[in-house]
């Protein structure tokens, strides 16, 4: 394993274990709920894949994709109604214990730099880091 995927490796552990858990479980919730109410599928299917993303985030980032339309925006909109406001509060709680400690600041970083897609999931792909481009 190289360098980088060590250290990879060893901030999504302590991730994981600090918040990652707590950010995931939130989302999967919101997508259990999203597809309880039927028409909300869709979203329900986006929150799980960011539940997987918040679980485990370094060495993977959020691009836009490239076919998104008019229909992504409109469902984004609903969605911040539906259960966008509530993930994004819980990033900023689990955010603020992590800035209190000196290790913890990068990941405090890292949570609140992941509320635009707590806010407006569709249209969007998580892709490897390496490859951010591999959607295109």
């Amino acid at each position: 394993m190289e360098d980088g995927g060590l250290v990879r490796t060893l901030l999504n552990i302590i991730w994981f274990v600090f918040a990652g858990f707590w950010l995931a479980l939130g989302y999967v919730a919101a997508g259990i709920i999203c597809c309880l109410l039927i028409v909300t599928i869709p979203f329900g299917i986006a929150s799980f894949r960011i539940a997987g993303y918040a679980l485990w985030p370094f060495g993977r980032t959020v691009v836009e994709r490239p076919t998104a339309g008019v229909m992504s925006t409109v469902g984004n909109v609903i969605w911040v109604l539906v259960a966008g406001i509530w993930l994004a509060i819980e990033h900023v709680v689990t955010a603020i214990p992590l800035f209190l400690s000196i290790v913890g600041i990068p990941l405090g970083i890292a949570n609140l730099k992941m509320i635009p897609i707590s806010l407006m999931p569709l249209g969007k792909e998580i892709v490897p880091s390496d490859r951010p481009f591999a959607s295109r």
